[in-house]
């Protein structure tokens, strides 16, 4: 009994509470195992195949029964066997779509099967992007929740400094105020970057489920070929779901037109008379006649063409959109790369060496308590700019990779 008692309460605290570790390998695969927007476009892909088969069938034939020449007046009134022409009718009817319509829709359902495929490869770029930004994310709030508490323990002597320093007379009272101040201004920035940790958190268990993940490993730094990139774009699933709209297009344009052509259709009937009369045997044939196509047929032919001419250039748009998005990311991904070698191999080292040179002019007389908190400030600002201008540049290059290189497979 105690063991339960010890083991209950294990169950009962809440899966968010368990943090796991996760690479970012790891979030990739699990993104795509148990995103639920993939398994929705796998299901209506499915749903697109189970449907070809009945495409191009005939429509189902129909049942008849009933009673002909049924006598209501004169002296057979009423009667099921007075009349010779009185007989019960039992039959089937058959109507036959043209073959150029059933290859029409046939066709049409084809194309749907693409459009549902591609749509499915479309939503896999769309999820592993999010999921590889996510993680980064992630990681880079990570890194800079950490870099600030070691700041504020770097700076945590200091209000004992500006104490000493008043009742030695070397500084004033206000400075302690400063020192405060500026400390106060540094965790609130902690507690931004604390909620922003949480934030990720939950973007990140969006995509792969994990319910408090911890990042694990360093922030990946894919390399960026322009030109396989560019060249990549004829393969992109976006430009493949434009291709199929302009198919399922054309495929309705291919159904309009066969509308013009006559359908057909054919009966029997066995017809049971009375005794004393023969039995019948009826059957007939019937064909649709498209004569008035100029308002039926034609209408319809043209808004279909032109459904088609604007899926052309839906695609063209779509092409034109990809390529313009690469190259406005390549030249942010220059830029962001450039200011992150900046921060890193300048401004930090600048701001590292004032710091040092600050307090060391502070403890030999020279400086005062608020030139060393106002140099230890802008490094604490330098090695969070460090942070986040590194991982603007793994977010660029995941971003164009991932976004542009090639199909991304989540079959």
């Amino acid at each position: 009994m105690r063991t339960l008692f010890l083991v209950v309460p294990l169950f009962a605290m809440p899966t968010a509470a368990l943090a796991g570790p996760l690479r970012f390998e790891e979030a990739l695969a699990r993104a795509e195992a148990q995103a639920p927007s993939l398994a929705a476009k796998a299901l209506e892909a499915d749903a697109r195949r189970s449907a070809l088969p009945a495409a191009g069938q005939l429509p189902d034939p129909k049942f008849g029964l009933g009673i002909d020449n049924f006598p209501v007046s004169g002296p057979p009134a009423g009667s099921f066997v007075q009349d010779s022409m009185t007989m019960a009718r039992v039959g089937i009817s058959q109507e036959v779509s043209n073959a150029a319509k059933r290859h029409a829709r046939e066709t049409r359902a084809q194309t749907d099967i693409q459009a549902a495929e591609a749509a499915l490869l479309s939503e896999g770029r769309r999820v592993k992007v999010a999921t590889a930004l996510a993680w980064i994310d992630l990681a880079s709030a990570e890194r800079r929740l950490a870099a600030i508490n070691a700041i504020l323990a770097r700076l945590a002597p200091l209000p004992a400094t500006a104490k000493t320093g008043i009742i030695s007379g070397t500084a004033r009272p206000a400075q302690t105020l400063q020192v405060r101040q500026s400390l106060a201004a540094l965790e609130d920035r902690r507690s931004e970057l604390a909620a922003d940790v949480g934030r990720q958190r939950a973007l990140l268990f969006r995509w792969t489920g994990e319910p408090s993940p911890e990042t694990v490993g360093d922030i990946p730094m894919l390399p960026v070929d322009a030109e396989a990139l560019r060249a990549a774009i004829a393969t992109h699933p976006d430009l493949g779901v434009a291709h199929a709209r302009v198919a399922q297009a054309e495929a309705d344009v291919a159904v309009a037109r066969a509308d013009k052509r006559p359908d057909w259709g054919f009966d029997v009937a066995y017809q049971r008379r009375a005794d004393r009369y023969g039995d019948m045997v009826s059957a007939g044939v019937t064909v649709s006649l498209p004569l008035f196509a100029k308002h039926r047929q034609d209408p319809m032919i043209a808004a279909s063409t032109a459904s088609a001419s604007a899926s052309l250039a839906q695609q063209e748009d779509m092409r034109r959109t990809l390529l313009a998005d690469l190259e406005a990311g390549l030249a942010d991904h220059v830029m962001h790369h450039d200011q992150w070698m900046r921060a890193r191999d300048i401004l930090l080292p600048l701001a590292r060496s004032r710091a040092d040179l600050e307090t060391a002019s502070y403890g030999a007389g020279r400086a005062g308590l608020l030139d060393v908190i106002e140099a230890q400030s802008m490094l604490a600002d330098g090695e969070l700019q460090l942070l986040d201008r590194e991982a603007e540049v793994a977010r660029d290059a995941v971003r164009l990779v991932f976004t542009f290189g090639g199909t991304v497979d989540f079959h």
